[in-house]
């Protein structure tokens, strides 16, 4: 805050040296002793950290000021406004009301020097006004720093508990599912082979006495045995998620977490059978996306990115497309050329378009 005032004080300093060196009424040597103990002390000013310290300063200036006024040249009367201002502005914050209180000294001056204090008075309220809208600027930025640095700690902080949610939801989830898939078992598929398992005991304890109805024990548990078995496989058919789901779940697992962390918009459309591409498919085409994706974050500028999978009769079309500036003289790099490779793989082919925005198409027969 301080340099406009320490300049002001230089150059009325070095106009001082420059009118009055030389004169024949004071010495030369006196002058330019006298303009550095002033400047000495003014120096000091803004070195200070402690507020009473930088008051007495001002205090000591302003009394070393009057005595080079009456004791040596009246004209040291001019750097007394900075000063004044220094110290008045402790007490009084109306800007008007501070420059009338430094022009009170002006009835004290030769009428010589009148002038040019009252216009030294002007420019250094000037200055100092200034200097206190330049700190309160400062002082308004440093209070929004200090808003938007709470606002992001609490914004990492509900980002953190969302995380810690999501775990602990998850976790609550794996419980939840571990708990039914146990009580399935125990209630559907453990009640059957404790009663095939009684069933063939008794059919053991039978077996020389009674052959027929150990028979016909040994036929119950055979069919309670297959019964279980068909619990058993629906069981798993339960918990195995579709192939298609498993692929596009993926895909809307990636895309929410790309555009939580990177603010860019996206869609995920699907058209037709997906239950018709394979696994491997699914593996290349979530790889891909998510290559086109950090290619759009990089390269494209893009604010909106959109997803289609289209399943015709034969074919599989997979389309990433966003708004971005695109580029009419695309280089291939190693992300582009690995999806290549990947399409090739599956027997497929990819192309890429600049020309409007950035797209990536994917097409490849169905298995």
């Amino acid at each position: 805050m301080e340099s406009r005032i320490i300049l002001n004080k230089l150059l009325l300093l070095g106009y001082i040296a420059f009118s009055e060196i030389g004169s024949k009424s004071v010495q030369t040597s006196v002058i330019v002793l006298l303009l550095l103990l002033y400047f000495s002390i003014n120096m000091t000013i803004p070195i200070t950290k402690w507020e009473l310290g930088k008051k007495s300063l001002v205090i000591l200036s302003m009394v070393f000021i009057g005595v080079c006024f009456v004791f040596v040249d009246s004209f040291f009367i001019i750097l007394l406004p900075i000063n004044l201002y220094e110290y008045i502005v402790y007490y009084i914050r109306k800007k008007w009301i501070v420059l009338a209180l430094t022009l009170l000294p002006v009835l004290f001056v030769t009428e010589s020097d009148r002038l040019i204090y009252v216009l030294v008075s002007v420019f250094s309220f000037l200055v100092f006004v200034m200097e206190i809208q330049a700190m309160q600027r400062l002082e308004n930025y440093e209070v929004q720093n200090d808003r938007m640095r709470i606002k992001i700690q609490k914004l990492q902080k509900q980002l953190h508990d969302n995380d810690e949610y999501i775990k602990q939801s998850k976790y609550t989830f794996q419980l939840e599912e571990r708990n039914r898939l146990s009580q399935d078992i125990h209630d559907k598929i453990g009640h059957s082979m404790t009663s095939a398992l009684i069933q063939m005991e008794a059919a053991k304890s039978l077996l020389v006495k009674d052959r027929e109805k150990s028979n016909e024990l040994l036929q119950n548990a055979i069919n309670i045995s297959k019964d279980g078995i068909e619990k058993i496989r629906v069981t798993l058919k339960d918990i195995k998620p579709a192939t298609q789901q498993m692929g596009i779940q993926r895909i809307r697992l990636f895309l929410d977490d790309f555009t939580a962390k990177q603010g860019l918009q996206t869609s995920l459309l699907h058209k037709g059978d997906v239950e018709m591409i394979s696994p491997l498919q699914w593996k290349v085409i979530y790889e891909n996306i998510r290559e086109s994706l950090t290619n759009t974050m990089k390269y494209a500028n893009a604010s909106v990115v959109s997803i289609e999978i289209h399943v015709l009769n034969r074919m599989l079309k997979v389309e990433v497309k966003d708004n971005g500036t695109g580029s009419s003289n695309m280089k291939k790099g190693i992300g582009i050329s690995g999806m290549e490779e990947r399409i090739a793989s599956i027997n497929g082919t990819i192309i890429v378009d600049g020309s409007n925005g950035f797209s990536v198409t994917m097409l490849f027969p169905l298995p």
